[in-house]
């Protein structure tokens, strides 16, 4: 119980400072993103200093000091009442958010889990059956396919699957004539236009948890505990995975809380190449048009993710490794 109290404490203490920052980070971005959401609602000739405080007020511009701002913001973030947006006016913040987060979380959330499980385990092969063609395939494998990045991987798809064989449609998360319901037939249609960013960024981040589980397992086996398990004559499977593979996932198993805490800020390189309206896409269009509200709002989720995600990996880690609760 110590332990757990430990952590979320440190939960909530890092938790407000990153509702801080996030607070005074857009703040610190050269330009005013007032001044260019008003030049873009009234472009027919001068702003008078009535029309400006209207606009202002329309969009919900915060008055008062930098710290009566901030209080105003503890405010709106204990009410997830993050305003309207500036680049989308005068759609809502919220409204935005929750548009394009159901988008990313099935598509980076599914990829992700499914990534890190299958990499894992067939690290957790390779490195049992070390020496042999189950070792060398993947290893070799997973080096090649880490080394390319995430915008190159999603170009070259692109390219060859969207324009050259037109397998995969290039762009949006759905057809442009279909109309957004629970219908089997647009769910396909949503499966069918996410294929493609998916593949991307399954080719680029699986590779590295069969080497991170690998390398860490090939250290485990040649531990003392792993050597008594085996002279007492335990099958091969239940050592490699309740003894070996069991103290060997720590590290990639923090690597996966990080990854897993990423889910919600989604890719943005990848989300940008192919046009998908998921949280990265609308984050880059966000910084773009200096929106403070949308990006408050976006890193604030990122962040909380991230933490939760890093949490859960604690908490976590004390079950398969008791020795971290002391």
């Amino acid at each position: 119980m110590r332990y757990v109290l430990q952590k979320a404490g440190l939960f909530v203490l890092t938790l407000w400072a990153a509702v801080t920052l996030n607070f005074f980070l857009p703040r610190m971005m050269p330009g005013d993103p007032t001044d260019a959401a008003i030049a873009r609602l009234s472009e027919n000739g001068p702003v008078t200093e009535a029309t400006r405080a209207a606009i202002e007020a329309q969009l919900g511009v915060p008055d008062g000091n930098v710290w009566e701002q901030y209080v105003q913001y503890l405010g709106q973030v204990v009410r997830l009442d993050f305003g309207t947006s500036y680049a989308f006016y005068p759609q809502p913040v919220s409204e935005l958010v929750g548009q394009a987060l159901p988008y990313t979380v099935i598509l980076v959330g599914a990829v992700t889990i499914l990534a890190f499980v299958t990499g894992t385990l067939i690290g957790v092969l390779a490195a049992w059956k070390r020496g042999s063609w189950l070792d060398g395939l993947p290893t070799i494998a997973g080096s090649f396919m880490n080394t390319f990045p995430y915008f190159w991987s999603a170009l070259l798809l692109l390219f060859l699957t969207g324009y050259l064989w037109h397998i995969f449609p290039t762009s949006g998360a759905y057809s442009a004539t279909a109309i957004p319901n629970l219908s089997w037939s647009f769910v396909g249609d949503v499966l069918y236009h996410a294929a493609l960013p998916a593949l991307t960024m399954f080719i680029t981040s699986f590779g590295g948890w069969i080497l991170g589980m690998r390398n860490s397992m090939i250290n485990t086996l040649g531990e003392d505990y792993v050597t008594f398990a085996e002279a007492n004559g335990l099958r091969g499977r239940t050592v490699a995975l309740r003894y070996a593979a069991r103290n060997a996932i720590l590290p990639n198993l923090t690597g996966f809380g990080m990854a897993l805490g990423g889910v919600v800020g989604g890719s943005i390189l990848v989300e940008q190449v192919f046009g998908y309206p998921g949280i990265g896409y609308l984050l880059f269009n966000a910084v773009i048009g200096q929106d403070y509200p949308l990006m408050q709002a976006l890193f604030l989720m990122i962040t909380v993710s991230v933490l939760v995600a890093n949490l859960l990996v604690d908490l976590l880690y004390g079950v398969l490794d008791p020795r971290t609760r002391r």
